[in-house]
């Protein structure tokens, strides 16, 4: 077993320059910076070094929206070296103490993770997690092997594998019983690689992306093949040789069954970090953020277990607990009463500030090297939600929590309290922005028509194989025709365009019974109508027509039907023609 290489300690090093460049006054970028890091007068922001100033009325411009308003940066071309000195700029700094909040805009070392300096904020998370699996079982969650034999090595990297594959865009609850079904069918990995592609494409069903499950069984072939069974136990050579298996998947076998010190770094870990960073930044479409917020995964997984001392189960407990703390209590609406690690979680404390009512901080930015990473905040729409929040706050509190909120209040008191329930609320609210949240692409909108034509003589359906590459790619279904964008259908109009589709496959058309329903299905990036036509072709005295492609269509009686490799969409459709032969 490989040793686990020692962690990487943040140290401080030199000053480094700005990777994007020195900003000037023409730029509008540089504009936009300046403005918003400059209070207006001295009374509508305190100095960080003045954290109980003499509170005096401030003139302040109307605003309608208390939502703060934002302005969006121009994008800046992505390279690999301007992510590495905007890394190096964030986790080689001097560590802050999280005390001047709200701080937008910032130096980028405002986002250095406070949970890598806090060996108490560590021990909570795990200390929660660990309890946490004992009431949220999984049937793949397992101890940690110490002194295994290579076969248990083997079966126990082969139930991560799967395990992770299968949680992509799953549910847990769904995973559980299909993983369940897996492990009964195919206990080893040897026993997946002789099976054959369409009984695991088959058992994949409902689960969708079906190329992974093809990508899965040709793993488990070439490991078989080439490495004895056994899974690679590092990032590089999971990633190298096994198909299908990318940085994620990779981190999470080699942490989990190998204990290696490597990160997992899913879309709940980006948004348990984005909220502990304070980093309100595109976790989809920046790849500046991306590279940053796995270099705050990798430097905690190495210091987690550079504390262990030693190989162990350390590092793949670490990376399950950000993925369960994102998945249970940091969700997009998140739980911040619940969660154990506040006391180093910026979003919570700048949430904190907001609703105690502090001013914004006037940020200390060196050499004019502001945070390209984070939407801007205009600053007169941040004051208008916290004075908001004041207000309703008194409205709905007790003469205490008033007397509580008018009184001179420093920012290490409102670090260490507990929030009251509204000031919770707010804090709620202001971490619910984190990550950035960018306009969801519109789902595309089709219709299809898919038409079962079934043969009179031996009751059995024409089925078709879809294409290798695409959507739903190999898998079987009854012959579909998706009609034009522009189309404005109609039950009339459908069974035209049924007829004129099946016309092209069989010999005669006269069987047409008409429209049975419509099954709706809905994928990532397509909301698809499926129109179900039922055809029943007397084939006595005629004779069929030769099929196109002929290797990719055949006729199949309903009990093959019901052990096909279908899409879940169209085994819905299945289950409707059946509903009329009953």
């Amino acid at each position: 077993m490989a040793r686990r290489k020692s962690a990487r300690i943040a140290a401080q090093e030199p000053k480094l320059p700005n990777p994007y460049g020195p900003h000037n006054g023409d730029s509008d970028d540089a504009a936009g910076l300046m403005s918003a890091s400059q209070p207006s007068s001295p009374d509508s922001a305190s100095s960080a070094s003045d954290p109980d100033p003499e509170p005096r009325p401030a003139k302040r411009r109307k605003v309608t929206k208390h939502t703060p308003n934002t302005t969006t940066r121009s994008p800046t071309k992505y390279s690999k070296s301007n992510s590495l000195l905007l890394v190096q700029s964030i986790f080689t700094s001097a560590p802050h103490d999280g005390r001047a909040l709200p701080l937008r805009p910032h130096p980028p070392s405002y986002h250095q993770p406070l949970l890598l300096s806090s060996p108490s904020a560590q021990a909570s998370l795990l200390r929660w997690f660990q309890k946490e699996q004992t009431t949220r079982l999984m049937p793949w969650r397992k101890p940690f092997l110490t002194n295994p034999s290579r076969a248990d090595l083997s079966r126990r990297a082969y139930e991560v594998w799967i395990s992770e594959i299968m949680l992509q865009q799953t549910r847990v609850a769904t995973v559980i019983a299909y993983w369940n079904k897996w492990m009964t069918k195919w206990p080893t990995i040897e026993d997946l690689a002789q099976a054959t592609e369409e009984e695991v494409v088959n058992m994949w069903t409902g689960l969708g992306y079906y190329s992974r499950a093809r990508r899965i069984h040709a793993g488990a072939q070439k490991v078989v093949t080439e490495m004895q069974g056994l899974l690679p136990d590092t990032v590089e050579g999971l990633m190298k040789h096994v198909p299908g298996v990318g940085r994620y998947t990779a981190g999470a076998i080699s942490a989990i069954v190998f204990g290696e010190a490597e990160p997992m770094v899913d879309g709940n870990v980006m948004r348990v970090l984005s909220r502990q960073m304070g980093l309100m930044g595109d976790v989809k479409g920046d790849k500046r953020v991306v590279d940053v917020l796995w270099e705050a995964a990798d430097r905690l997984v190495k210091v987690v277990a550079e504390a262990d001392g030693e190989e162990g189960e350390k590092p793949g407990l670490w990376g399950q607990a950000l993925m369960e703390l994102g998945s249970t209590i940091c969700t997009p609406k998140p739980q911040c009463g619940k969660c154990p690690v506040t006391e180093s979680c910026m979003a919570y404390a700048e949430g904190l500030a907001l609703a105690s009512g502090l001013k914004q901080a006037v940020p200390d930015i060196e050499d004019g090297i502001a945070c390209v990473l984070c939407e801007l905040v205009e600053e007169d729409a941040m004051e208008a939600s916290s004075q908001a929040t004041e207000k309703k706050g008194r409205q709905q509190t007790s003469k205490f929590f008033e007397a509580f909120q008018a009184s001179s209040m420093k920012e290490k008191d409102v670090a260490s309290r507990t929030p009251l329930s509204q000031e919770l609320n707010t804090i709620i609210s202001h971490a619910q922005r984190f990550p950035l949240k960018k306009p969801k692409k519109q789902v595309r909108e089709e219709e299809a028509l898919v038409c079962a034509i079934r043969r009179v003589s031996d009751g059995q359906y024409l089925i078709s194989r879809r294409p290798g590459k695409g959507l739903l790619a190999g898998l079987w279904e009854f012959p579909s025709y998706i009609l034009p964008a522009s189309n404005d259908s109609t039950t009339k109009s459908r069974k035209k365009q049924a007829l004129d589709y099946a016309s092209g496959l069989v010999e005669s058309t006269d069987g047409y019974r008409g429209e049975l329903g419509t099954v709706p299905w809905l994928f990532s990036h397509l909301r698809l109508a499926m129109h179900v036509q039922l055809f029943e072709l007397d084939d006595s005295d005629r004779s069929l027509r030769t099929l196109p492609l002929e290797s990719n269509y055949r006729w199949v009686s309903s009990d093959e039907i019901e052990s096909e490799s279908m899409g879940t969409g169209m085994k819905k459709c299945w289950s409707l023609i059946k509903a009329t032969r009953e």
